[in-house]
């Protein structure tokens, strides 16, 4: 079932561009970086699950890029733009090929199954 988005005919004409472009640098760093890197962990400073992310592909012999925005007293409003566009709620956000597949704990289902590296092509 598709995740529920306000259409954008149910936008008043006044907003539409406002919302169409709120904090829009960030998701299209997010969005290149995701295109151009085999993993992409997106976090925020002080967060012990963006570290465990790391370290968990660290200690599966995983490269990855790391995008850090802020902390949990700084740029939470850029941040809200990121779980917007994907719908995911928390912090890191965890993408293989381009694709969401969650946070730590389900980057550790992953690697624990062996389905990263089956995804990454290993």
């Amino acid at each position: 079932m598709p995740r529920q988005i306000l259409e954008e005919s149910r936008l008043h004409p006044a907003v539409r561009e406002y919302v169409a472009n709120l904090h829009a640098d960030i998701v299209h760093n997010v969005q290149a970086a995701a295109a151009s890197n085999a993993v992409l962990v997106v976090g925020m400073s002080g967060n012990p699950e963006c570290r465990k992310a790391r370290k968990a592909l660290d200690g599966a012999g995983v490269t990855h890029q790391y995008l850090e925005y802020g902390s949990y007293f700084s740029q939470w409003r850029r941040r809200n733009a990121l779980k917007m566009w994907t719908g995911w709620p928390t912090f890191p956000m965890v993408f293989v090929k381009g694709a969401l597949v969650g946070g730590n704990h389900d980057l550790g289902h992953l690697i624990a199954s062996g389905e990263l590296k089956r995804l990454l092509g290993q």
